[in-house]
């Protein structure tokens, strides 16, 4: 990311959009400014050959423009993969808002936001992510009818939350099945990092099947309750990436996965909801597998939420949204096999099939 403050001579030598590492061929980027509600927002659209761009809006305080664009072509990115892996006619969008969700957010803005959606005519379809909720995609749909994720009293399925989290657990136990020889996670310790509506899902999870779980938040608060409720040990060491556990599984924001991180890792699985977990895809990832650390590719296993929200677009039904999302067990356990056959990452493996799925569908769309 760039965050340190750019002068006048470095605006010579960086191209803003087109020369970010992260720009990976995006088909569209919009810029969204209002004055009158103080919207600023950036909408990134990656690809849309298997289908319209579906992902979340996410609001956020972001130290600086360049970080928000950063952080929103990454996301955009991912969820190309996301939906490609998954086998959804999807392709990959994402949006942020800038600015504090809890001080700076109105119902003024949010339905100025949709009607920056409603105007991209459906290549864009926003769904719920950090920093806005359900009564969020509400209101936007007032403004649109491209938005999935709204309440269930407005026609939606709600709060995808719960989806993603399986997800995330069939991932788990996948990606410990593979490293262990038994995806029985009974007597396992698990750190999970960040325990919002996905992480305390998990942590449920977890401890109903008997696994040793340890939680860390920035909120202390949060902290206290999850672990009242169901038991699980609040991490009191000083740094979590030394902590002495089976799987490291992250649940908040991404690249925890870093130069300064990946060394001191303990962990024998990494697997967690957050995105773009790998702060550099190819070098993080090569350096995952020559220490023997199984990692479970985070845009395949997180891909609950846009599985339920797909269904919104093709005709809801619950019971197929968590079949497809326990399916992510078994193509979790094909991208390790497939990565172990052809010495690759499984970060590579993922995005390889992803990839190709992709390029097939254009060939497809080509000759018709």
């Amino acid at each position: 990311m760039l965050t340190e403050v750019l002068n006048a001579s470095d605006l010579y030598k960086i191209d803003p959009v087109f020369g970010q590492n992260s720009f990976d061929n995006h088909e569209q980027i919009v810029f969204c400014n209002d004055k009158d509600t103080g919207l600023k927002a950036i909408i990134g659209i990656h690809n849309t050959t298997l289908g319209p761009a579906l992902g979340g809006t996410r609001m956020w305080k972001y130290n600086n423009e360049w970080e928000a664009l950063n952080d929103v072509l990454r996301l955009s990115r991912g969820m190309s993969y996301k939906s490609a892996i998954t086998g959804l006619n999807l392709g990959g969008g994402k949006a942020v808002i800038i600015g504090d969700s809890k001080i700076d957010k109105t119902p003024e803005m949010i339905r100025k936001f949709g009607e920056y959606v409603n105007s991209l005519s459906g290549k864009y379809i926003t769904a719920e992510d950090v920093g806005t909720t359900t009564q969020d995609m509400d209101m936007i749909r007032e403004m649109t009818s491209f938005v999935t994720g709204v309440s269930v009293e407005k026609g939606g399925s709600g709060n995808p939350s719960p989806v993603t989290a399986y997800g995330v657990y069939m991932g788990m136990k996948a990606a410990a099945k593979f490293q262990f020889g038994t995806e029985n996670l009974g007597g396992k310790k698990v750190l999970v990092q960040g325990i919002g509506h996905v992480g305390e899902t998990l942590v449920d999870y977890l401890t109903k099947e008997g696994a040793l779980v340890q939680i860390t938040d920035i909120n202390q608060g949060r902290l206290e309750e999850i672990s009242l409720k169901y038991g699980a040990q609040i991490f009191t060491g000083n740094d979590l990436y030394t902590a002495d556990v089976d799987i490291y599984s992250p649940c908040a924001l991404g690249a925890t996965i870093n130069d300064d991180t990946i060394n001191k890792i303990k962990a024998k699985v990494i697997a967690g909801a957050a995105n773009n977990q790998l702060a550099n895809d190819n070098v993080h990832g090569h350096i995952l597998k020559d220490r023997g650390i199984a990692y479970a590719p985070d845009f395949l296993i997180n891909a609950g939420g846009i599985i339920n929200v797909y269904g919104e677009i093709v005709g809801y039904d619950s019971a197929e949204a968590m079949r497809r999302t326990e399916n992510i067990y078994n193509t979790t356990l094909e991208i390790f096999n497939f990565a172990e056959q052809n010495e690759m990452t499984t970060q590579e493996a993922a995005m390889s099939i992803a990839q190709s799925r992709i390029e097939t569908r254009k060939k497809e769309n080509a000759t018709k």
